[in-house]
This record gives C-alpha cells, sequence and structure tokens, in this order.
C-alpha cells in the first residue's frame, strides 16, 4: 500500500487581453495553444486529439446521459462546431495537440488547458504539472511577440470572480472491480476537508464575488450538489463520468473537479498524495468508519468560509467537528493501513511516507496556527500577504486592490506573478528543481504509456496524425489506411517496455510494421 498509482492533473488557465476586453476569449485561447505548438524547433507535428474511445456521458452509477439532454459542453468527444447553442465554442481541433512529453494543449470552454501526462505518483505529477506551467508561461510570451496578435495573460487560478469558474481536474485510475457507492462514501468526508491543506485561498465569498471576505478555496462556492456527472454546472464533489480511457473491464477513472488550482509544490504533492492513499484504503476496505455528512455541500461551503479552521460541520450521526479532526481520522487510519502491508518498493515507500509526514505536520500546525504554515500551504501565504496589505494600506475586504492581489498571485509571468516572488525571495518550499521541471516540457514520464505517446511525437511527428491517452494513430507510406496503435494499459509503453523497438524502427512505417508483425 503506497501512493503509486496512475494519476494526473488537467489544468484550466485564466485568460485576458489587457486593454482589448471585447477579444473573443477562444480565439485568445486558440493563440496560446498554437503559439506553443508551432514553436522553433517544435517536434509536435500535424497531430490531433483522437476522439474514437471517448464517451463523457457514460455515468459511473449504470447508465448514460442521452445527447439531447446533455449540456453542449459536456460534449467533449467530438471536434465539432457547438453552432447555434454554444456560439462561442468553436472546433477544438483549430487548437488542439498532443506534446512530446505526453500531455495535451488544447482549448477548453474558452480556456487553454493543459492536461499532463500520466504518472506514477504525486511527485511526478508536481513535476509535470509545473512544466504546465511552463508551457503557458513560453506560449503567452510567444503570442505577445507576434505581430498582430497583442498582449495575452495567463492565470493559474479558478475564477475570475464575476460569477465564473474554471477547472483544475485530478484523474486517478482505480480497480473497476471497486464499488462506485465505496468510493463516494469513502471520499466525500476527506474532499470536503482537504482544502484546509490543499486550498489556493480566494478573495470574496460567493460565486460572483459579491460578498467581502476571504476564504480556504477557489473551487468550493461553485459546488452545488453531492454526486453528479456535470462538470461546468451542478457541479459535484464526486463526478460520475465513466470514461477511463483505459481498459474499462479493468478500470475507472476518479474524475475529480472540485480542486483547486495550486502554485504551492506541497499543495499539489499532497492533493495527490493523500488522495491516493485514501483511494487504496477505500479499495481495501479500511477507512475510518463514521464520517459521514449530515450536508456535504453546506460543509464544503462553511470550512472555505472559514480561515480558522474551526469552523464545527455536523456529521450524519449528529456529533459535529472540524475539517482538521476529519482529516486527523484519515491520516491516523492511513498510517494503520500502512503499517499492515509491504510497500511496491523502496522508492514508493519513501514517498508513501513523506506524504504522511507532510500530512501530518501540516496537520499538527494549522491545529496550532494557521500561520505556521505560510511556507507550504497556499491559502495561508496568501492570506499573509493580503493581510499585510491591508493592515498598511488600511484597508478592508471589500477593497479591489485586494481582488487584484488575488489576480497578480496566479500570474504565470515570473517577473508579475506573486506566487513567483515569494519563490524568488526563498519564501516558499519546493519539492522539485527547475532543471527537471525545464526536461519535462519535452520529455514524458519513463514509467506509463505516456512515454510511447510523447516518444511516438518526438521521433516521428510528421507521420503521427492523431493521438490519445488510448491511442496513437500513423499515416504512413504503403498504408491504405491510417494505423491505430491502441494503448489501453496505463503501465505498459513505458521506457523499459518498448525503448529497445523504438531505437530499432528508424520510421513510423518501421515501427507499424514491428506492430503489426507480431
Amino acid at each position: 500500500m503506497t501512493t503509486r498509482r496512475v494519476m494526473g492533473i488537467e489544468t484550466e488557465y485564466g485568460i485576458l487581453a489587457p486593454g482589448r476586453p471585447d477579444q473573443n476569449p477562444m480565439v485568445l485561447s486558440s493563440q496560446v495553444v498554437n503559439a506553443f505548438a508551432t514553436r522553433p524547433g517544435s517536434r509536435v507535428g500535424r497531430a490531433r486529439w483522437d476522439y474514437e474511445d471517448e464517451a463523457p456521458l457514460r455515468d459511473a452509477r449504470g447508465h448514460d446521459m442521452s445527447r439531447a439532454a446533455a449540456h453542449p459542453s459536456q460534449l467533449t468527444d467530438v471536434a465539432a462546431s457547438h453552432g447555434g447553442a454554444m456560439p462561442d465554442l468553436e472546433d477544438p481541433a483549430t487548437a488542439n495537440v498532443v506534446l512530446t512529453n505526453g500531455a495535451r494543449l488544447y482549448v477548453d470552454h474558452a480556456h487553454p488547458e493543459y492536461s499532463s501526462p500520466e504518472v506514477t505518483g504525486p511527485r511526478a505529477a508536481v513535476v509535470w504539472d509545473k512544466a504546465g506551467e511552463r508551457v503557458m508561461q513560453e506560449a503567452a510570451t510567444r503570442v505577445g511577440s507576434t505581430p498582430g496578435l497583442g498582449e495575452v495573460r495567463l492565470y493559474k487560478n479558478n475564477t475570475d470572480s464575476k460569477g465564473a469558474s474554471y477547472g483544475c481536474h485530478e484523474n486517478y485510475l482505480v480497480q473497476r472491480a471497486t464499488p462506485f457507492a465505496d468510493l463516494v462514501s469513502g471520499l466525500v468526508p476527506f474532499f470536503v476537508t482537504r482544502q484546509v491543506v490543499t486550498g489556493a485561498g480566494r478573495v470574496s465569498i460567493g460565486p460572483d464575488g459579491s460578498v467581502p471576505g476571504y476564504q480556504i478555496s477557489q473551487r468550493a462556492d461553485f459546488i452545488e450538489v453531492e454526486v453528479g456527472l456535470e462538470t461546468t454546472l451542478k457541479r459535484p464533489i464526486v463526478n460520475t463520468r465513466d470514461e477511463p480511457h483505459a481498459s474499462a473491464d479493468r478500470y475507472r477513472r476518479l474524475h475529480v473537479i472540485l480542486g483547486d488550482a495550486n502554485l504551492f509544490e506541497t499543495a499539489t504533492f499532497l492533493k495527490l498524495g493523500t488522495t491516493a492513499l485514501v483511494l487504496d484504503m477505500v479499495e481495501a476496505g479500511t477507512l475510518p468508519a463514521d464520517l459521514h455528512l449530515a450536508s456535504p455541500v453546506r460543509a464544503l461551503h462553511d470550512i472555505s468560509h472559514d480561515p480558522t479552521v474551526q469552523a464545527k460541520v455536523r456529521l450524519a450521526d449528529g456529533r459535529e467537528v472540524t475539517a482538521l479532526d476529519v482529516q486527523w481520522a484519515y491520516l491516523e487510519a492511513a498510517r494503520a493501513h500502512t503499517a499492515e502491508r509491504e510497500p511496491d518498493d523502496a522508492t514508493a515507500a519513501r514517498e508513501t511516507e513523506e506524504v504522511l509526514r507532510r500530512w501530518e505536520d501540516v496537520l499538527t500546525r494549522l491545529g496550532r496556527d494557521p500561520a505556521l504554515c505560510h511556507r507550504d500551504v497556499e491559502w495561508v501565504a496568501k492570506l499573509r500577504l493580503l493581510d499585510g496589505f491591508a493592515a498598511r494600506e488600511g484597508v478592508t475586504w471589500g477593497h479591489p486592490r485586494l481582488a487584484a492581489i488575488d489576480l497578480q498571485w496566479a500570474d504565470v509571468r515570473p517577473d508579475k506573478g506573486l506566487y513567483h516572488r515569494l519563490v524568488a525571495r526563498g519564501q516558499v518550499d519546493r519539492l522539485v528543481d527547475d532543471a527537471e521541471v525545464a526536461r519535462a516540457v519535452d520529455e514524458a514520464p519513463e514509467d506509463t504509456r505516456a512515454w510511447f505517446r510523447g516518444q511516438c511525437l518526438a521521433r516521428y511527428g510528421s507521420a503521427v496524425a492523431a493521438a490519445s491517452w488510448d491511442s496513437v494513430i500513423f499515416d504512413v507510406p504503403g498504408r491504405g489506411a491510417l494505423q491505430r496503435v491502441p494503448t489501453p494499459e496505463p503501465l505498459r509503453g513505458t521506457r523499459e517496455h518498448v525503448g529497445a523497438l523504438l531505437d530499432a524502427s528508424a520510421t513510423a512505417r518501421d515501427l507499424v510494421d514491428a506492430l503489426t508483425s507480431t
């Protein structure tokens, strides 16, 4: 039992064209994606996204939503215009590419989105998530320096504070044999309360930001139901989309939409690491008992609205507890669970122990005084910065300068973003180094199928017609039709598995011939 699990992060970035409020965000987002895809030395080629195996309306509760009943934003399995229903959603195929690091870079709901490659642990998730920030930084710079386009600013956050929210979604591979009801039961109390560790902080209360104040989570106020299929309306604590992007008889993909977009590396590490541990406990049936919440959505909001972390929420059995109480219960169960099981290997054991140690350390300091966590808990660091400004300037939470600071915090530009300034001053704990993040911009993780996908683009880019999480499609001379290579097993297609095969294949035709002759 360790944190080792196939996982990844999809992040939609906020986008703004200074001085040009009439600009179409779809067009701006397409400029961002295309700017990175066409940068000098790019090996992305012409590969587009393969939609064949996508099924966004399949519900884990055992049914499919009809296409007629679905909101147009849910129809992510087609590369076609939504027409009159949503005229601002243009053909996503115009800005939808696969990168040599195995990631997907595209336009989603009027935002540029970086979907990281599959990784097998929380530290790697941090590395390739940070690589996504580098991708966005470079793309925005290139757009701004292109004659006729104009400046574009990108923000790693979750809301414009005017009623719109955009997501940072986590994905975890789980066993199909685990009943989905068990996932819901075990995850809801954990998801509702983990924000005290992983929240990014937000100025203002309410979806439209109309109530002055500060809260722990960027995303909490936009969550409306406990369980559901939607991601852009009636957003749920637990999303039921059953689209595994893998062998459907063995796996399901848990698609988590309530988390914040984090800049702090420790927050991302704990967000992915603790969730992986809880999923392992769900699969093993060793979760703490009696933590069911009486009103999960209300509890999510109440916890977010109280930066003292003392808010009490009611359990189904009538007891009142704090978010820290619930998190401690999960941590203690995880400690007991890991003590009784052999780790996968020494590396996974060390990473698991680091997750447990950091989780315990953060919970301890939050219980003493949240201010003690200003180096590794993002919402605490942001609050510290805002409190300092408010004290110096004599302003209260309704002042627009505080909202401007909140936005500037998330600016991806290293010389402008307030997070980046704290890092430069040595005031933020780091878990990964800049050199490995820079490599991850172009190189895929070696221990998942992302390596095969990325290497195919790097070596045979002009011959790759399309790709997806579970396929690579080649267009090679001498073959009368496109050649689709399925990759349904996320832990195959690794460097160890196919490295020799790729080294022996000088061309895409060589590779396809080798694969089809076996």
